[in-house]
């Protein structure tokens, strides 16, 4: 089995969703028997599982998704390491002085950023240098444009186990990106990991 090919497959399913065998294929530019070998190759590890989904009239169609054991193929940012930190500061400097700690590095992300994102002008550009910075630290992040405006996406959260353990981790998150972008837009969180959605979503609007 080409494992390039499932690496790329499992890409897709993190950054798209649920999909078809198919839909898969019209991606890689192969046929759709080729995929659905890899996708047997990779259920058999454990790493995708397929459910039937209603998909029009007819046969229920075949979707394929990620299973949780999957997430080993995807950043993770030494998040046992940072969860385990986050509550050794808390448990240190009570909550008060774990918000503190958090404020001082969303105010030093705000600097390190702004100086990348200097030549970035547009809201398109800014977005596309964001999505550019959150992708080399993990966050599998792109931006796409729709009727209201754009929607800045993260497909992973490589601290999502510290998250869980220190909420205003995902608070700061948000100040950061309203704080990067700029007073000429609105920045909304739509989807949130740690609610139970399979990515963090930001729709990001003019003002």
């Amino acid at each position: 089995m080409d494992k390039g090919t499932r690496r790329k497959i499992l890409d897709i399913l993190k950054r798209e969703g649920p999909g078809t065998a198919s839909e898969m294929a019209a991606l890689l530019g192969v046929s759709a028997m080729a995929v659905r070998q890899h996708l047997y190759a990779l259920t058999e590890e454990g790493l995708v599982e397929a459910v039937e989904k209603a998909d029009g009239v007819g046969r229920p169609s075949k979707f394929w998704q990620l299973t949780a054991a999957a997430d080993a193929f995807f950043p993770q940012g030494y998040a046992e390491l940072t969860a385990g930190l986050m509550g050794g500061l808390q448990r240190a400097f009570g909550d008060k002085g774990l918000e503190q700690i958090i404020a001082a590095r969303t105010d030093e992300q705000i600097i390190s950023y702004g100086e990348r994102m200097e030549d970035a002008h547009s809201v398109k550009d800014r977005l596309r240098a964001l999505a550019e910075l959150r992708t080399e630290e993990g966050y599998m992040a792109e931006v796409r444009e729709d009727e209201q405006g754009f929607v800045f996406i993260e497909n992973h959260c490589p601290i999502c186990i510290a998250a869980r353990t220190c909420t205003g981790l995902c608070a700061s998150e948000l100040s950061l990106f309203r704080a990067v972008l700029g007073n000429d837009v609105q920045v909304e969180r739509t989807e949130h990991i740690l609610q139970g959605a399979r990515r963090c979503a930001y729709k990001v609007t003019a003002v």
